[in-house]
């Protein structure tokens, strides 16, 4: 309840917005605005940061004495330093990194740019970058695109204003324009692709042999005695798609098989996308493949899947191989036959090169590694 402060009444007071952070309010009877004194402000104040005018004033000593001592200049006598780094601590002042990278043109910041953490792939190869950038002194910032062009686009430029030294990305399915990673390039800023390699950006590369990788695949089910082998792709934006697609192709050719286009499907890579498109393929009344080369273990799974509410046993009537080894592929029954990747030697490999071309300031040749795939065996396409 709110008394008017000149006449003392309260039936006549209704509210009129705020003024400097405080809540005014108008008195009928008396025709007049006014704030209560006691009344609390609406927006708290922002904390403060420390900052070294706050050292140099506890101190009583110059600004550029505390920058000095902070840096460990050697015209500091060690009592002074040890002053300024105790009066630090207690004050809790945390450097201004960004500050200090403008005048260095260096800021010991990595970016890594992945599409998605929804899989182990992308994680798992994170973490080996990070640990082979935290040797070499180096902080890394992660952003993921969440298969959004238009956020890989906003993770771009977040990292381009925090000024990282290097960049590590694996691409967006949806990306085509690349003008993004462009600018890193303008800026004096080394990039290194790694799995889905952008092939129009003159840098190095890490990935697998995805073309080897897929024809092992096939080849084992051929092999292994089926004689209709589909295909469930990635987006036709990802030159990996094209690649184990290519291999696929080859592995029937060699073998004498056919390869009609009705047996290829691709897929956006959401669990959404797998099911249709292993929905589409179970469905068929006439023709329906006796095997399915999968472009990833999570498409592959969902394949699985739907065999099963569809009482497709696999693998007598439906062999099923994947790529990647995710680890649900020993777990899931029958255990998953795929293609080994070495996951943590590509994380490793690619943030290797990009120190080579951050210390060489962008001198370095690029260098493009293929890694060897490996077919791991097991029940689901086995007969």
């Amino acid at each position: 309840m709110v008394r008017c402060i000149h006449c003392g009444e309260v039936h006549a007071i209704t509210r009129s917005g705020i003024v400097r952070g405080k809540q005014r309010y108008y008195c009928k009877d008396c025709k007049l605005y006014f704030i209560l004194k006691e009344e609390a402000t609406v927006t708290p104040a922002r904390p403060h940061m420390t900052t070294i005018v706050d050292i140099a004033k506890a101190l009583c000593i110059s600004k550029s004495t505390v920058s000095r001592a902070l840096h460990e200049h050697s015209d500091i006598n060690e009592q002074t330093r040890n002053d300024v780094l105790d009066m630090a601590r207690k004050l809790d002042y945390q450097p201004n990194l960004l500050a200090q990278s403008l005048v260095k043109s260096k800021s010991n910041n990595i970016g890594i740019i992945v599409p998605e953490f929804l899989t182990y792939f992308f994680p798992t190869i994170i973490m080996a970058a990070q640990e082979v950038a935290t040797k070499a002194g180096y902080n890394v910032i992660i952003c993921q695109s969440q298969e959004s062009y238009k956020i890989e686009k906003a993770n771009a430029h977040v990292l381009l204003s925090n000024r990282v030294d290097g960049v590590l990305i694996s691409m967006s399915c949806q990306t085509k324009n690349f003008e993004h990673f462009r600018t890193f390039e303008k800026h004096g800023i080394p990039v290194v692709f790694f799995n889905r390699v952008c092939e129009e950006i003159d840098s190095s590369k890490v990935y697998v042999d995805d073309y080897k990788g897929s024809f092992l695949a096939v080849e084992h089910l051929i092999k292994s005695g089926y004689k209709n082998i589909a295909h469930i792709g990635g987006p036709l934006s990802l030159q990996l798609t094209y690649n184990r697609l290519n291999g696929y192709r080859a592995a029937l050719k060699k073998y004498g098989l056919p390869s009609g286009k009705d047996q290829v499907i691709h897929c956006d890579l959401s669990k959404k996308g797998a099911i249709n498109a292993a929905e589409t393929l179970l469905s068929k009344r006439r023709n329906r493949p006796d095997a399915v080369f999968c472009v990833n273990d999570p498409v592959a799974i969902q394949l699985i899947m739907v065999a099963r509410q569809k009482k497709i046993p696999v693998p007598r009537e439906l062999g099923v191989v994947g790529f990647s080894d995710d680890p649900m592929a020993e777990i899931i029954d029958p255990g998953l036959t795929t293609i080994q990747q070495p996951v943590s030697v590509i994380g490793r490999e690619a943030m290797e090169l990009l120190l080579r071309s951050i210390q060489t300031e962008g001198k370095a040749q690029p260098i493009v590694k293929s890694l060897k795939p490996k077919l791991v065996i097991r029940g689901s396409s086995v007969r």
